[in-house]
């Protein structure tokens, strides 16, 4: 396993005795895994990411990435390069004159320069799909909100990280520059082997996109396992706010209201539910 968390819990205010935003959160995952982490707003998913590359440490607990156990690492500057975050909105983080400027800020720090760190830049903003002539004298302010969503995105992609962490990374764009930033996250995911965690309130994303799903309630983790897995469980997602893709239910509903036992629901995309619907009506 890439990653190991183990009997992590946080708590923000240590005199508040049993007020944890985390409690005894366990799960594992193996380099190259794309997990999804879901829940209602205050489940505890952002403070859980942020205790993964050190911006949080946690009040109880362990987290193993590569071997090492981040928790007692006193200098976390090597954790934070292992491990990517990508906050939500983070073209609010833009702040140089020009792309490359941007995307150049972090290899800088780390001490590249010249040609290496050309490259590096180079390399980070094909990753977005971002042509490296055409993008690296441009303001980052005159770009698009999808443009600039994919700067920020290569910004962290130009440290090198193993794990890329992704918080609501589709949040604020129109329906065009969601899907492109979609199927960009998924080539790159495909092509470099990337661990990637991606935090959503849109299961027709998570359920798309994701080997693993968690699903967090009140700081507890409540349900894992494989998209087809956590959207079969309908009426405990509803329970605690969240919903199935729509694609999903509409499946459940079909199933329930033509009396079929053998129709799949665990599909995601309309695609699927055609052809599914189709096998159904022949036989």
């Amino acid at each position: 396993m890439f990653i190991e968390v183990r009997n992590l819990s946080h708590n923000y205010d240590k005199e508040l005795v049993g007020n944890y935003t985390l409690k005894d959160i366990d799960f594992k995952v193996e380099k190259g895994e794309f997990i999804g982490l879901i829940g209602h707003t205050g489940s505890g998913k952002s403070t859980l990411v942020q205790t993964l590359n050190g911006l949080i440490k946690p009040t109880e607990g362990e987290i193993i990435i590569g071997g090492s156990d981040i928790t007692k690492e006193k200098d976390l500057k090597e954790v934070r390069q292992k491990v990517g975050l990508v906050f939500q909105y983070p073209e609010h983080q833009l702040f140089e004159e020009n792309v490359f400027l941007d995307v150049a800020f972090g290899p800088k720090n780390l001490g590249l320069e010249g040609e290496e760190l050309e490259e590096r830049v180079k390399e980070a903003l094909v990753a977005v799909n971002l042509n490296y002539k055409e993008f690296k004298d441009k303001s980052p302010f005159k770009l698009s909100g999808g443009q600039q969503r994919r700067v920020a995105i290569a910004g962290v992609l130009a440290m090198k990280p193993e794990v890329l962490i992704l918080d609501e990374p589709t949040a604020g764009l129109d329906p065009k520059a969601r899907e492109e930033l979609l199927q960009e996250i998924t080539s790159l995911q495909k092509r470099s082997g990337l661990t990637i965690i991606l935090i959503s309130h849109r299961m027709e994303e998570v359920g798309q996109l994701a080997d693993r799903i968690i699903v967090l309630e009140k700081g507890k983790i409540v349900l894992e396992g494989t998209p087809n897995f956590v959207f079969s469980h309908v009426d405990l997602l509803e329970g605690i706010g969240l919903g199935v893709p729509q694609i999903t239910k509409v499946m459940h509903e079909l199933k329930n209201k033509l009396n079929i036992d053998d129709m799949r629901t665990d599909l995601f995309t309309i695609l699927e539910a055609k052809k599914e619907i189709l096998r159904v009506m022949r036989g």
